[in-house]
């Protein structure tokens, strides 16, 4: 685990998107196509703006979020639809979107296509997530209902998730899957979030922090 400090959140994310880009132009060096997975809301955007200018071949790289809201992407509270507004245009517009939703009432309806979908780019090539308050990333959200199998060495590597708090169901990789990544990035600003990282770190529990279920593999970019 790698702990980065910036001095200011714009010096983050134009640090961040830069060692994005050059970790996929490694990666596809190497082989023929990369997978990047990235974090929804609206923390990331300004990262997802410098992206999609960066001068790579997006026809080789697929791209996904690491997790979804179980909602039409019409809404507001859409990851899709803000990865599509921020990250697949300008040069990024070349690149292949790996869908977390696809129509339904219950995610359990899709969830063996959306499955299939996601095996078929595996492994990851680089992971960008979020942290939250309550040390939760992607979807694996402390006290969820499939937070056990998620986190197990024989995941699947896509779960419907419900958990305490959240006011629909969502989509999320596995913890597998997102430790199948060689480059992965977790990204938190404040020191709210300085503190539950210092607090996962010392737990070292992913059932009450699922963020360590990643941390020892990760660098961590922060700014006050």
């Amino acid at each position: 685990m790698n702990f980065a400090t910036y001095p200011d959140r714009a010096a983050l994310m134009a640090g961040l998107a830069a060692q994005i880009a050059g970790e996929l132009a490694e990666v596809l060096k190497v082989q023929e196509r990369a997978t990047l997975a990235v974090p929804g809301g609206t923390t990331p955007g300004p990262i997802f703006d410098q992206l999609c200018l960066a001068d790579l071949p997006w026809d080789r790289i697929n791209v996904m979020l690491t997790d979804e809201r179980w909602v039409e992407e019409s809404s507001d509270r859409s990851n899709t639809a803000l990865l599509k507004q921020r990250l697949l245009r300008e040069n990024a517009a070349a690149a292949t979107l790996i869908p977390l939703y696809a129509s339904a009432e219950a995610p359990e309806d899709r969830l063996a296509e959306l499955t299939a979908g996601v095996n078929a780019v595996l492994p990851l090539s680089v992971v960008v997530l979020g942290m939250g308050a309550d040390m939760h990333t992607a979807s694996l959200f402390p006290g969820a209902d499939q937070l056990e199998a998620a986190l197990a060495d024989d995941a699947a590597p896509l779960y419907a998730m419900r958990a305490p708090g959240a006011p629909e169901p969502r989509m999320t990789l596995s913890a597998p899957a997102l430790a199948s990544a060689p480059h992965i990035h977790i990204l938190i600003t404040g020191d709210e979030k300085r503190a539950a990282y210092d607090t996962a770190k010392s737990l070292n529990d992913p059932h009450a922090a699922p963020v360590c279920a990643v941390l020892g593999q990760a660098t961590v970019h922060w700014a006050e």
